[in-house]
This record gives C-alpha cells, sequence and structure tokens, in this order.
C-alpha cells in the first residue's frame, strides 16, 4: 500500500467533505471538528461511491451521528454510512470502502489500498 499527500488540513473546511482522487478512485475524505476542541479532529476517508444510489455522491452527505457512531447521509436516498467502517445502518449487508487517513505535519495522506470493501447486498 502507498501513501499519498492529499492536501493541507488548512485546504479542508471543517465538519463537511470534499472529493479526492487517490490513485484513480473517488475517495470522500470529512473533517470533523467539535467546536472548542484544542485538537485538529478527526479525518476520515471513505469511498466516494454510494452503492445504492448508484453514483459518486457520499463527499456531499450531511455529516451527523446516529447513536454513538459519525455517518455521512447520502445525498440521494438519506442511507446512513458509517465513517468509521463504511456499512450503511439501514442495510447492513452494504458497505463502501474504508481509506486509511492520517495527518502528519498538518498535511493530510491516505492511503491507496481501502481497509474495508464494497459488499454487494445478498
Amino acid at each position: 500500500m502507498s501513501v499519498r499527500e492529499i492536501c493541507s488540513l488548512d485546504d479542508l473546511v471543517e465538519n463537511s467533505g470534499v472529493c479526492v482522487l487517490v490513485d484513480g478512485q473517488q475517495v470522500a475524505l470529512f473533517w470533523l471538528r467539535t467546536p472548542g476542541s484544542a485538537g485538529p479532529g478527526e479525518l476520515f476517508a471513505i469511498g466516494n461511491f454510494d452503492p445504492l444510489g448508484g453514483a459518486n455522491v457520499l463527499s456531499r452527505g450531511i455529516l451527523g451521528s446516529v447513536g454513538d457512531q459519525l455517518v455521512v447521509a447520502s445525498p440521494l436516498y438519506k442511507q446512513h454510512f458509517c465513517l468509521r467502517t463504511g456499512q450503511c445502518l439501514q442495510q447492513p449487508q452494504v458497505r463502501v470502502p474504508v481509506y486509511p487517513v492520517l495527518l502528519a505535519q498538518h498535511k493530510v495522506l491516505i492511503g491507496s489500498t481501502p481497509l474495508a470493501t464494497s459488499a454487494a447486498a445478498a
């Protein structure tokens, strides 16, 4: 697995997503930061393709939480995908890829190989 430098943290907007290209794959990159927190917050990277809606749109989804899970709601049909696991909360057999992401010297780095892959509906 190779790691790609994507951008500076300053290039991102807090509590929103952006689509980035990693080795030819569209990846939805999210930066979540709690208001008033001292740290840089958390970065998440998942596949941008919504397998239920059939389009590359997850980076434009609404961020939030369902219970204790941080999620993005697809802008198409509003199903929720867990940012940590890629699992769809409404259809647990469906997943989107999750990519390793880290912050090093204020630079955002994403691994080119997903940690989890999409699972087809059974």
